[in-house]
């Protein structure tokens, strides 16, 4: 769905909207782009838009209910997604596009105090201690890779990721990071401390959530900082070697800073946890036979609707058993770069995933997938049984074709 902003249409606003439109931030396809050209055509000053008109004009969903789940989503996911795009902005020259709090509608800040309020930034050894965290991360995964690869052999390199060997693109590694802020109480700074709150993602989140609700909020301040999970680096270690092969260029970003640009320039693969796979979580989910349920601790397979839902959050505390489940893609974008998501609901997964998929031989079916064509794009789905942490097992469930776009 295509639709530009009508001729009654502010200037500035219609401007700003072809200059989001075109810049790629999300996609030329899929929902997300739909929801936004909605949006957008409805004009700068057209009323809020209810739930069911963007559950039937959008998503045809002609009977939907009061509350629609899907609407609610993708609403915010385009919120964070225009967040994210002016974000790594030098300059707003018509201001910046915002999906106000509480309203299913598309406005023009003209200035940063509009929606987003200033914020302080304390607490920097933290951000630096952060950022060495992710170096060191970074570094560990090069040195085992180097360290494998002193005789010119290197660890065993599989059918799935030959072509991202063989391409003369070089691999952006993206992981999966979360925004952290501050809690500062004035009269006793010496007790402030860092909070991960899933309704903030974004400085921009934090001073919404602010002026919604203050008694809340009143006390927080952005610090500058993100954190991955511990799994991730468990991932690393084994996908690391694999990909530093035959000086390889290979880099290391969080996931908050991927962009268009670089899906565009660079062979992606993300490792992480899916609530941390932002901007590639619409790239990846846009054409597929697997969605994200109510919660990121679910996925459902479109074909069967079979639905895999971890129970690592409730039960990692006790000495019983548990069932998490890890995603596992490969594709190429529509610029030609390749894609590889590694991916579990909860850090079980990830950690039980990763080493099944850069291993010599991997599952016989899934092989056959990554065999299947020159121009790979495949995906698979995997069940792990956890105690407390630890991988006692995973079972491949599916490994099928993506669905063709």
């Amino acid at each position: 769905m295509t639709v530009s902003p009508s001729p009654e249409v502010d200037p500035a606003f219609a401007s700003e909207v072809e200059r989001v439109r075109n810049s790629g931030v999300f996609g030329e396809s899929g929902r997300l782009r739909e929801l936004f050209d909605f949006l957008a055509a409805r004009g700068l000053a057209a009323q809020p838009a209810s739930q069911a008109e963007i559950a039937e004009e959008v998503f045809g969903q002609v009977d939907s209910d009061g509350d629609d789940a899907t609407v609610r989503v993708y609403v915010h996911r385009l919120r964070k997604r225009l967040d994210q795009y002016y974000e790594g902005l030098t300059e707003e020259p018509h201001g910046r596009l915002i999906v106000p709090a509480g309203a299913y509608a598309l406005r023009l800040a003209t200035s940063a105090t509009e929606e987003v309020a200033p914020v302080r930034r304390r607490m920097m050894l933290q951000t630096w201690l952060l950022l060495a965290g992710l170096m060191v991360v970074t570094l560990l995964g090069f040195a085992a890779g180097r360290l494998m690869t002193a005789d010119g052999s290197g660890p065993p390199v599989n059918a799935i990721w030959e072509p991202f060997l063989e391409s003369e693109r070089p691999i952006m590694v993206v992981v999966g990071d979360y925004y952290m802020f501050g809690e500062i109480n004035p009269m006793s700074p010496e007790k402030g401390r860092l909070i991960r709150d899933f309704q903030v993602d974004s400085p921009t989140d934090l001073a919404r959530m602010q002026g919604e609700d203050p008694a809340r909020y009143g006390m927080a301040e952005d610090v500058g900082l993100t954190y991955l999970p511990l799994s991730i680096a468990d991932a690393l270690r084994v996908l690391m070697p694999v990909l530093a092969q035959d000086d390889k260029p290979v880099q290391v970003i969080p996931a908050s800073q991927l962009d268009s640009k670089i899906l565009s320039d660079f062979n992606v693969v993300y490792v992480g946890l899916l609530s941390g796979m932002r901007l590639l979580e619409d790239v990846n989910f846009r054409s597929s036979n697997v969605t994200i349920g109510e919660t990121y601790d679910e996925l459902v397979h479109l074909p069967t609707s079979g639905r895999f839902v971890s129970s690592e959050a409730r039960s990692l505390p006790l000495p019983g058993y548990y069932t998490d489940y890890g995603y596992f893609s490969v594709f190429r974008e529509p610029g030609g770069g390749l894609v590889a998501i590694i991916a579990g609901e909860r850090d079980t997964a990830l950690k039980a995933i990763a080493p099944v998929v850069t291993r010599k031989n991997p599952p016989p079916l899934l092989d056959r997938q990554a065999r299947a064509s020159d121009d790979p794009s495949y995906e698979a789905l995997f069940e792990v049984t956890g105690q407390q942490g630890a991988d006692f097992g995973e079972r491949l469930l599916i490994a099928e074709p993506r669905p063709k776009s």
